[in-house]
């Protein structure tokens, strides 16, 4: 991305300073800006990040002095407690992602405070909680997939400060949440097979047959569509032989995968193996 210039910056400074509704809440005095501009490296995002822990370190009713000086004190006790691309950048979203894992919404909002006040891109954190809205939520509650999207869809359009507010639902909501990682538990069993050399033929009953050919050849013999049976289901086999009664997905231990195990247990014989 091109650096801006100082002219660049300069309106960008002015334009955020008279047209954000917080920062206009807040009175402000910018009697120096070369530090501001020094520190942002010509990068806008940068620069709005240091304003805003600028702004941030003063009481919430006290005037804002931004001088040369004030920028490099406040910048030094930021940079030295978090590292965008040092060890404590990885050991803080590490600790961020636990606390969600762990069901502490605590832990989250205060690790995610902690590298939001650090200039660290809310993009990266909501991109975390997608993640781990499958990895470690998942089937327990679907919905947080999809709150876990929307936020990112949101962050990246409202950008900072307001950002900081959806990003703090997200992540108490995921918090919050029954958990479960057994999506993720599957697809890597299943890789695991697939990547020991497994590489078994699809059965004739599953294949395509959009030719005379194929049917000829069995292709699609056999098949029965489910809905054509009550319940819209019919016991027939759709992995490969040899992988007969093979269970990739067990269901965690929470109420909604409870019902999804009762369920599989019904259709499934497989099911009822209490592994």
């Amino acid at each position: 991305m091109k650096s801006l210039d100082v002219k660049d910056l300069e309106l960008l400074l002015d334009r955020a300073l008279t047209q954000d509704a917080y920062l206009r809440s807040r009175n402000i005095e910018v009697r120096e800006r070369t530090a501001l501009f020094r520190f942002s490296g010509g990068d806008a995002r940068k620069l709005l990040n240091i304003l805003e822990i600028v702004v941030n370190s003063f009481p919430p009713d006290a005037p804002v002095i931004i001088d040369d000086a004030t920028v490099a004190d406040r910048l030094q006790e930021n940079i030295t407690v978090y590292d965008k691309n040092g060890e404590m950048h990885y050991d803080i979203i590490s600790a961020f992602i636990k606390s969600i894992r762990g069901s502490d919404p605590n832990g989250a909002v205060y690790w995610m405070a902690r590298m939001l006040a650090g200039g660290e891109d809310p993009l990266f954190i909501a991109r975390r909680m997608v993640i781990l809205a499958s990895e470690d939520i998942g089937l327990a509650n679907p919905n947080a997939l999809l709150l876990a999207q929307a936020t990112f869809d949101a962050v990246h359009k409202i950008g900072m400060p307001e950002a900081r507010i959806i990003l703090s639902e997200c992540a108490i909501y995921l918090a919050t949440c029954s958990k479960s990682n057994s999506a993720y538990m599957a697809i890597d069993a299943a890789l695991g097979l697939v990547g020991s050399g497994d590489n078994s033929p699809v059965p004739l009953h599953l294949r395509n047959a959009p030719t005379k050919l194929m049917k000829d050849l069995g292709y699609h013999e056999g098949y029965r569509y489910a809905h054509d049976y009550e319940g819209n289901f019919t016991d027939q086999e759709f992995l490969p032989e040899g992988l007969s009664g093979t269970r990739f997905y067990n269901p965690g231990d929470n109420p909604r995968e409870k019902d999804i195990r009762a369920r599989m247990e019904r259709l499934w014989p497989k099911y009822n193996d209490k592994k």
